[in-house]
């Protein structure tokens, strides 16, 4: 009988997100395809450092030691490395003792058919254009920003930090914020308080951690903590508030900043991750956590309007 992947958290990294390979991808893009071949190969017994996705990858793969009997989390490893040079990554998995057993090698092809096929809740990559093809696919995506000096200190939780508007929710408010004004969007969230926000690309992640975490309900410290840190401030935060209480989802911590920069409760928070759609935002973040960027999906409209 077939392995199902329905009920796990799965997530998909690729192996520059899970490996520090700027060296190598600086080969590839100088000296061309044959060159990095070759360099793979001939470095394949030589471990690889830990890249940007790495803490939080080798965080949630510990919580399925907590959990014996059921298996909470699966990490696939997706690759447009071909099979000839995927060895270097798979001695060094080992290595880390990661619980990584599944991979797409995909030899220059796009991983974003795959995504489906392996039930990916989360795809993490340093490639835009595998994260935009995965945002456009209906996955939680993010483009990672390199890893900053703390971004591997051991932490007794697993911290995951969003963004509000156009990652847990959509970006329907956010785009009268931006065409219309603050009034404008102060307005419609207020008028709107008690009609729950669609869904954004990251709200099935957080689901599936709300769920996860309800696995440890008689456990006095839960192995998962969250935090919401918005923009959004008083009236905006009433719809946030309603909204996830539709959803059932509790998130441990939350601060709506009223634009206000996030930098510093990020910092006090720790994350090991932290989602945002503005780059502006990302870059700021970036110099104290690890940061992901959630880009806006691109719609058949906004192509033709281009």
């Amino acid at each position: 009988m077939p392995v199902s992947l329905d009920r796990l958290l799965v997530v998909g990294i690729s192996s520059r997100a899970l490996f520090d390979l700027e060296a190598e991808e600086a080969i590839f893009r100088t000296q061309g395809l044959e060159a990095y071949r070759q360099h793979q190969i001939d470095n394949e017994n030589e471990i690889l450092k830990p890249g940007a996705g790495f803490a939080l990858v080798r965080a949630l793969l510990k919580l399925n030691e907590l959990t014996p009997d059921q298996r909470l989390v699966e990490v696939v490893i997706m690759s447009r490395n071909s099979t000839e040079t995927s060895l270097r990554i798979f001695n060094s998995i080992d290595h880390y003792g990661l619980d990584i057993t599944r991979a797409v090698l995909s030899g220059g092809a796009s991983l974003a058919p795959y995504l489906r096929a392996f039930n990916v809740s989360l795809f993490l990559s340093l490639h835009e254009d595998d994260v935009q093809a995965a945002i456009d696919s209906s996955t939680a995506a993010a483009l990672l920003y390199q890893k900053p000096a703390n971004a591997f200190e051991e932490l007794d939780q697993i911290r995951i930090a969003f963004d509000g508007d156009a990652v847990i929710f959509s970006d329907e408010s956010e785009r009268i914020y931006q065409t219309q004004g603050i009034e404008a969007f102060e307005n419609h969230e207020r008028e709107n308080a008690l009609k729950p926000l669609p869904e954004g690309p990251f709200a099935r992640l957080l689901k599936a951690l709300s769920y996860i975490q309800n696995n440890f309900k008689h456990v006095s410290s839960a192995p998962i903590r969250t935090a919401l840190v918005t923009a959004r401030s008083s009236p905006a935060h009433e719809r946030v508030i309603r909204t996830l209480r539709v959803w059932d989802v509790t998130i441990d911590e939350t601060f709506f900043m009223g634009g206000v920069s996030k930098s510093d409760v990020l910092a006090a928070f720790k994350p090991h991750m932290f989602f945002d759609d503005q780059p502006g935002h990302c870059e700021r973040a970036s110099t104290y956590v690890q940061t992901g960027r959630v880009p806006s999906r691109i719609e058949l409209k906004d192509v033709k309007k281009a």
